[in-house]
Parts: C-alpha cells; sequence; structure tokens
C-alpha cells in the first residue's frame, strides 16, 4: 500500500515514522509512506499558504489552490482522497478494515480554522478521530496511518489481529503476565488451568462483559 500524507508540518512525523510497527512495515516495504508538503505548491509570490476568512471572522483559513495542487501531484486512478476534519465521519475499526485493502491513500491534514470549503469537491470522504479540536490534522492523519497499517498482510500476526477489541463489535478481553500475584492481585486461576477451551470461553465472557459495562452502544450490535 502506499500512503500519502499533505501536511504544512512534515516534522511532525519524524518520530511517528521511525518507530516501532511502522518503522518495521517500512523497511519491509510493505507499506511506503510520503509526505507532501503543501507549502511546495503556493504559486502567490509571497508563499502565502492561508488568508483571511470570507464574511469575516477569527483566525486563517488555508487557500484551496495549494492543496488541489499538491494533491493532484500525487493522485492517480487507484487513490482514495481522506479529508480529516472535525466535521467528518466518526472513524473506527470498520472503516480502518475498509481503507486497509485499498491501493493508495492520500490524506489531507488541515490546520488553522481549516481548509477552504471547496476542497470538498476533491475527496472521496471525510474522516473525524472524535468529537474534540486538535490544532491540526497530522496527529489524527498518524491515528489513521498507524490502524491501517497494522492491519496489512504480515504486519501483525493474524492471530493478534483477531483478538483485538472491536472485532465483532467487543473490546478485548484482560491480559496478565509474571508475577502472579502481585500486592495481593492474583492472574484468575482460569489462565493457568491449562485448559485452553475453559480459557478460550472465559475470554469471551469477559469480553461481553466489558462491553456491557464500558461500551452499551457497541453491545446492541454484538452477534
Amino acid at each position: 500500500m502506499r500512503i500519502d500524507i499533505l501536511t504544512l508540518f512534515k516534522e511532525q512525523f519524524n518520530g511517528f515514522l521511525e518507530t516501532s510497527i511502522i518503522k518495521r512495515a517500512i523497511d519491509k516495504k510493505q507499506v511506503e509512506i510520503n509526505l507532501i508538503d503543501i507549502r511546495d505548491f503556493v504559486q502567490n509570490k509571497h508563499k502565502q499558504v492561508d488568508d483571511t476568512v470570507y464574511g469575516g471572522g477569527s483566525g486563517m483559513v488555508i487557500m484551496v489552490e495549494p492543496v488541489v495542487l499538491a494533491l493532484e501531484s500525487v493522485k492517480t486512478k487507484d487513490s482514495k482522497v481522506i479529508l480529516l476534519t472535525p466535521s467528518g465521519e466518526v472513524y473506527n475499526q470498520e472503516k480502518a478494515i475498509s481503507l486497509s485493502k485499498e491501493k493508495h491513500l492520500i490524506i489531507i491534514c488541515g490546520h488553522y480554522e481549516g481548509i477552504d470549503e471547496r476542497i470538498k469537491h476533491f475527496v472521496d470522504m471525510e474522516i473525524s478521530i472524535g468529537d474534540f479540536v486538535l490544532t491540526g490534522g497530522e496527529i489524527p492523519s498518524m491515528v489513521v496511518v498507524d490502524s491501517i497499517t497494522r492491519l496489512l498482510d504480515g504486519v501483525i500476526t493474524k492471530e493478534s489481529l483477531e483478538s483485538e477489541s472491536f472485532n465483532d463489535n467487543l473490546l478485548d478481553y484482560p491480559v496478565y503476565t509474571k508475577p502472579r500475584n502481585f500486592r495481593g492481585y492474583e492472574v484468575p486461576e482460569v489462565l493457568v488451568s491449562g485448559n485452553h477451551e475453559r480459557i478460550k470461553e472465559y475470554r469471551q465472557e469477559e469480553r461481553i462483559k466489558r462491553t456491557n459495562e464500558r461500551r452499551k452502544d457497541l453491545i446492541d450490535n454484538v452477534k
């Protein structure tokens, strides 16, 4: 998969692309991630990427022209273009799975008071990572890229993915490791019993219990 990220702040991605699973996936060529600087496509002589709001209002708005030019510089017939915006559809695991099957993603990061509304004529979908506002789209883009990359073939073992939260609309089961007893808090007996069938049942019961307690909005959709 190829992912192109359109941003005004490429430096924010340095640590993200150089550590952990993302770096390994890049090194193994399981994913290609490119950073496109929107400023490189500014056409005015002052290299100004934003301007004041038509109709009045506070803040500055990113102009549509440099964003579209940056987009067109990398877009192909296989591209799916994503605009990160608080007014987009809320992102979830189902969307991550769907996007992980695409060949080429282009992710546009907004900033300041956002991007000129006309950018929406050039994108395929708008995504929000939650009901809150951040300074820019760089952190949300990392969230989206991470959630998608880990689903690509070979990046993480299939067994690990199958037991994660939100599969079948259930949260993940609780996990434990050594020591068996920590300050009086003990690992559940069933997990050290060696009875793999009972362990499987216990974990499924815990997934249902945890989801019912913490996310009743999900439990209604459990098959």
